[in-house]
Order: C-alpha cells, then structure tokens, then sequence
C-alpha cells in the first residue's frame, strides 16, 4: 500500500512538472516569436529613419542653394516629417504574466524578458508616443511647409511634383529652415541609437530563449 502511494504521489508530481515544462515552453516560444516580429519592424523603421536623414540632407541642400535632384523631391519631402510607430507583440509577455513569472524557471533569462519588455521597450514607447519634442510631422511640417510652398510645383491633378529653384528666402529665413532640420535630424540620430540599444538587448534575449529551449 505505502509503495502504491508514493508511486502515484511520483507519477502526479512527474506528471504537473511535465505540464509546467510544456507551459514553459509554449510562453518561450511565443515572446521568441514576438520578439522576431518586433525586430522586423524595428529594422524596418530604423531603414525609414536613415531615408530621412536623408531626406534632411536634401533639404539643407535645397535651401542653401546647391543643386537637387527634382525627381527626388516628392519622396524626400514626404519622409522628411515622417514619425515611424513601433508596434510592439506583447502578446506572449502578457500569457507569462498571466501564468506567473515562475513559469520561466531559468532566473537569469526571466529577468532579461522583465527587462526588455519593462525597461527597453518603454525606452521606445516614451520617445515614439509621448514625448512631443521628438515628433517631426506636427512640430516641423508646417513652418517648413510655409516658407517652401511658394517654390512648390503641382501636377494638373494638383499633387506635388518638385521646386522651382533657386529658393529665394532671405537669409534669416534660410537660418530659420536650417534650424528646424537640424532638430529634426538631431532627434533621429537620437532615436536610431536608442533602436539599436533596444535591439541588442532583443537579440540577446531571442539568442537565450532559443538556448533554452534547445536544452
């Protein structure tokens, strides 16, 4: 009888150590799963921000009187403002909180998800959603746009098609233009060390979760 119920004590044991193990593994391959996701997009939006740098460069080009390439324009002027939005999978963060943290028994590995999806993506989070001074289009876009629309050519369908050059704005307003580029172009050189930040610290984190996962 004694030995009867050790041996399905042992089974139930093996048997909801197994079932953890299975949950364990499941979470680990969704936040791996996430993480490849959010580093297409990330990647993605790094390309954006380097296209608008740029397109910066262009504009400083433009109005300092050098020659531009007019073909250029349309494409230039519109990613010159543009803001690129990170959508995050968080999905498979959520599913470990909603099981417990102690699902991920590796403590090291646990605290390396905690710390990307608390720590760096909030980084990206602050600077892409709620910090007003890092947003090109509605900071930018129209005292630029006033000042360069004189010099704007349209189609017959009345899209913008490029400038007539040379530009000719006064110096103070010249400086004005300048000023606005160089915030702008401050800010992605900003953001493009933070996304690289990010993506190291997921790199490191998909690298351990694979680890894990092989073992």
């Amino acid at each position: 009888m004694f030995f009867a119920v050790i041996s399905a004590f042992a089974l139930n044991s093996w048997s909801e150590n197994r079932n953890d193990k299975i949950s364990e593994e499941k979470i680990l391959k969704e936040i791996k799963n996430g993480i490849e996701l959010d580093l297409n997009d990330f990647n993605s939006n790094i390309k954006g921000n380097k296209l608008s740098l740029r397109a910066n460069d262009y504009f400083k080009d433009l109005v300092s009187g050098k020659m531009v390439k007019q073909d250029s324009a349309k494409i230039f002027y519109i990613t010159l403002f543009r803001d690129y939005v990170p959508i995050i999978n968080r999905s498979g963060y959520e599913s470990l909180k909603a099981s417990g943290m102690k699902t991920v028994t590796n403590d090291s590995l646990r605290l390396q998800i905690i710390s990307l999806y608390d720590y760096y993506y909030s980084i990206i989070d602050l600077l892409e959603f709620h910090s007003d001074e890092m947003k090109s289009y509605p900071n930018y876009f129209k005292p630029i746009n006033s000042l360069l629309n004189p010099y704007m050519n349209f189609d017959k369908d009345n899209n913008f098609l490029n400038f007539n050059t040379p530009i000719k704005i006064s110096e103070i307003q010249k400086k004005e233009i300048l000023s606005y580029l160089w915030k702008i172009d401050y800010n992605r050189e900003y953001k493009l060390k933070r996304y690289q930040l990010i993506i190291d610290a997921m790199e490191k984190v998909k690298t351990n979760i694979q680890k894990e996962l092989s073992d």
